[in-house]
């Protein structure tokens, strides 16, 4: 009886170790979640409002903000270059001569920043993606851990009710002789075991309620809608949204790596220049004049060899996206394997399981009240009925889980 109530963590924990470590609940965090009004909300305002408060989220926005902003920097011309020269440099006399001379890009340099910044810009939207899909995922997992909690709860409660009457019976068969002492010693025992469980689920919801409020990121003490339904709802579709969303990044990756090698190889053209002077001949002014010049990269190598390690760079992006599109595809069988597993498991319990434990509980209540069943039978009896209850509740979880998985795979991209 004392594992009825152990809540399985271990797939929700492995996919956010080090976040739940920091949510360890102090007696002061547990009072703040009774005392201050909770507000339910579904799962789809759930993810909305971890993705519009997320601080990974808003980061990645600015990042975007940024390289939309670089476009700007597309143009970029040589610093405006101003000379004074003062002395004898053309008489005895002490002259003057100001010069200003301005060198420009040629070709398709400018071009060529403005479609990297803007291909930067899409690689930056391409990452918030991933990051929002991972919060959806997080959120989505909390969301249902607590509703997990929740259905415990009401198997503790239902616990409680059977022991209840339980032990009105043993008092009353006790009090007209018909049995010893012993039923009811054992049923009061029983009883106060489950007023102590229930003191602890208390605990582990609280738990899970500051783990969702975690990942949506808010002070208000949001919880589920627990009016919904246990099992989550999982509609497979043909596109996984898993493997767009990373095509969609190394397919970016790729794009930025190429405008890269155009951008270097732009860079190896030459920059015309235009200046203008103002000068004194034997102290006498103003002579004055224009000036035109070419910037020529003799010595063009490291531009050259930028480009060849972009080109370098598209290659490994291909290879990484073909290696985690293995990756990825390899984790989807497996999860559907797993998936399929459970979904057996839960319609067993679904069509046959909850029946069979709510019809022993509902015979041995009667045969026991009734004197037809000893008191060791009744007993047995319930156990048996209260397992499956417990693994009919296991079930849905795992089920959940693994569907949630499912639907989530983990991308890696790096």
């Amino acid at each position: 009886m004392n594992s009825i109530y152990k809540t399985q963590h271990t797939t929700f924990a492995n996919f956010a170790k080090k976040t739940l470590r920091t949510l360890r609940l102090s007696t002061f965090l547990l009072a703040s979640t009774v005392t201050f009004a909770q507000q339910s909300i579904s799962l789809e305002k759930a993810i909305e409002l971890a993705k519009s408060n997320n601080i990974d989220l808003k980061i990645a926005d600015k990042e975007i903000e940024k390289q939309t902003v670089l476009k700007k920097t597309a143009f970029q011309p040589d610093p405006l270059q101003v000379q004074y020269q003062g002395g004898q440099f053309n008489s005895a006399d002490f002259d003057h001569n100001v010069s200003v001379q301005q060198f420009f890009p040629l070709g398709n340099v400018t071009k060529a920043n403005r479609q990297l910044q803007e291909e930067l810009a899409k690689l930056a939207e391409k990452r918030k993606a991933l990051s929002s899909y991972e919060i959806e995922k997080a959120v989505t997992l909390a969301y249902y851990q607590y509703l997990y909690g929740v259905s415990i709860q009401k198997l503790n409660a239902e616990l409680n009710d059977i022991y209840t009457k339980f032990l009105k019976n043993a008092e009353l068969r006790f009090k007209t002789g018909e049995s010893g002492n012993i039923e009811v010693i054992s049923a009061k025992a029983k009883v106060k075991e489950i007023a102590t469980q229930k003191a602890q689920l208390e605990y582990d919801l609280a738990i899970y309620q500051k783990q969702l409020q975690f990942f949506v990121q808010t002070d208000q003490n949001i919880i589920p809608d627990e009016t919904i339904s246990l099992k989550y709802s999982f509609i497979e579709t043909q596109d996984s949204k898993a493997e767009i969303l990373l095509s969609d990044f190394y397919q970016q990756q790729i794009s930025v790596y190429q405008k890269e090698v155009g951008t270097f190889k732009a860079l190896r053209t030459p920059k015309v220049g235009l200046g203008y002077f103002a000068q004194t001949i034997n102290t006498e002014s103003l002579f004055q004049g224009f000036t035109a010049g070419l910037q020529i990269p003799l010595f063009g190598g490291v531009n050259t060899a930028k480009a060849k390690a972009s080109e370098i760079s598209i290659s490994q992006s291909q290879l990484a996206l073909d290696k985690n599109k293995i990756i990825l595809n390899l984790q989807k069988e497996e999860l559907q394997n797993n998936f399929q597993k459970q979904q057996r498991n839960l319609d067993y319990y679904q069509n046959e399981g909850l029946q069979y434990a709510n019809q022993i509980i509902e015979t041995a209540q009667k045969s026991y009240a009734n004197g037809d069943m000893s008191y060791w039978s009744y007993i047995s009896f319930l156990n048996q009925a209260i397992d499956i209850k417990k693994q009919y509740a296991e079930a849905t979880h795992s089920y959940n889980q693994s569907a949630i998985e499912l639907q989530f795979p983990t991308i890696k991209n790096n």
